[in-house]
């Protein structure tokens, strides 16, 4: 017998799940199993036999200008053409210098950020655990990892000191690094609060931080927009900036391998090279991220003749091999060339005065007077919760069965 349903409360759910897809949630039958459909791998989202093609939120964030808050492709006066075959769902690319954004594609839509959200982790807890601290690492520090998580290795019982375990989050991805330095900082519960009020201290407004390590939580979402915050704050830390530009490194061994250390490649091929991705040149390196609910993430920093440049791609829908990457450098290849000629079309630097709407020069007013709004629409995160609870306890199960057996990122993007 089904208990009846009464129509405030069918507005609720109904709005609950449209802002769930809005965020990138996959909703329906293939929650049930933890893993979002998949389309085949010759399909493109979009295109005939492909999944229903994505739409951004109609009313994001204008943190940082207006224009950031519009959908579609924002490009200003005296630019250069953008890259043709750009299929990333959301991108921006900035001077980390000025904080200028030169060029944006839906930059304040809120999406799963998968392992790029590490930067935030980083931003976070790299000043609060002493660099020369180590920990031997117990079963209760690495209690909480999603199934399937990404690794680097760690092993209950033995030793590592601090400089290892960020090797370990910045090359390999490693939820278990993750989840040690975690507890270091006082526990996974207090890391994520304090991962919320990093976000909100650099203007990020479009991220929801469930999980220190990106692995996919319903609700937990980012934006190319705060992607870049985090990226350009973690270029400030001179330990953050050797780690996320290091290609190769060595780390402790446990059982496995006779206590010797063993080899490690970065996962972001940009930097590293490997499997076949050829390096960028200049580049100061970023974190790369992939998840079935997120897609390929990515962001990366780079430098050429002056100019240092944050790019930030989320989610490519065009389901070719490397085609993160490849977006990554076309990208990067074009802000060079704009850079110093193409009118910014909004700032990272939400205090300063950004650009127009248009795009098109003079004064505008800065993110400060209408960044409220976070892009998930009228419900908001209150409302997303109240929509749960009213539903009558079932959906609160439904988001901690979906929690669990959700998959996690393989950042081998």
């Amino acid at each position: 017998m089904r208990l009846p349903i009464s129509p405030q409360v069918r507005r609720a759910l109904v709005a609950l799940t449209a802002t769930a897809v809005t965020a990138g949630t996959a909703v329906g039958p293939a929650v049930a199993s933890g893993h979002p459909a998949k389309p085949p791998k010759s399909a493109t989202p979009g295109a005939p036999g492909g999944e229903a093609k994505k739409e951004p939120p109609a009313g994001m964030s204008q943190a940082g200008g207006a224009q950031l808050g519009k959908p579609g492709d924002q490009v200003g006066a005296g630019a250069p053409a953008l890259p043709p075959g750009l299929s990333a769902l959301s991108w921006v690319v900035a001077d980390a210098d000025t904080g200028q954004v030169l060029a944006a594609k839906n930059a304040h839509w809120p999406l799963p950020p998968a392992s790029t959200l590490k930067m935030l982790f980083a931003d976070t807890v790299l000043p609060g655990v002493p660099h020369d601290a180590s920990r031997k690492v117990s079963d209760e520090d690495l209690k909480g990892m999603g199934d399937g998580s990404s690794a680097v290795g760690i092993v209950p019982g033995q030793t590592y000191k601090v400089p290892d375990l960020w090797r370990g989050v910045f090359l390999r991805s490693g939820n278990d690094a993750v989840h040690v330095l975690a507890a270091m900082n006082g526990g996974v519960d207090k890391t994520v609060t304090d991962m919320q009020k990093k976000a909100e201290g650099l203007g990020a407004k479009d991220t929801h931080v469930l999980s220190p390590d990106g692995y996919d939580a319903p609700g937990q979402v980012s934006s190319a927009y705060d992607l870049a915050l985090f990226l350009r704050s973690g270029l400030k830390n001179k330990d953050f900036k050797e780690y996320c530009g290091t290609a190769s490194a060595d780390f402790p061994g446990g059982p496995n391998t006779k206590g010797k250390p063993f080899g490690i490649s970065n996962t972001n091929r940009l930097l590293s090279g490997i499997e076949g991705v050829a390096k960028y040149p200049g580049l100061i390196g970023g974190k790369n991220g992939y998840t079935t609910n997120a897609g390929n993430t990515l962001a990366e920093a780079a430098q050429r003749d002056g100019h240092t440049l944050v790019v930030t791609v989320m989610n490519p829908q065009e389901n070719t091999r490397d085609k993160v990457y490849t977006e990554m450098r076309q990208l990067l290849d074009w802000g060079f060339t704009a850079v110093g000629k193409a009118t910014p079309v909004g700032t990272l630097d939400q205090a300063l005065p950004s650009a127009p709407a248009d795009g098109k020069g003079g004064s505008a007013t800065g993110a400060a007077a209408g960044s409220s709004d976070s892009g998930l629409g009228a419900l908001g995160w209150t409302g997303i919760g109240a929509a749960v609870v009213v539903a009558g306890g079932a959906g609160v199960l439904f988001l901690t069965r979906r929690k669990k057996a959700k998959s996690q990122t393989d950042t081998v993007s």
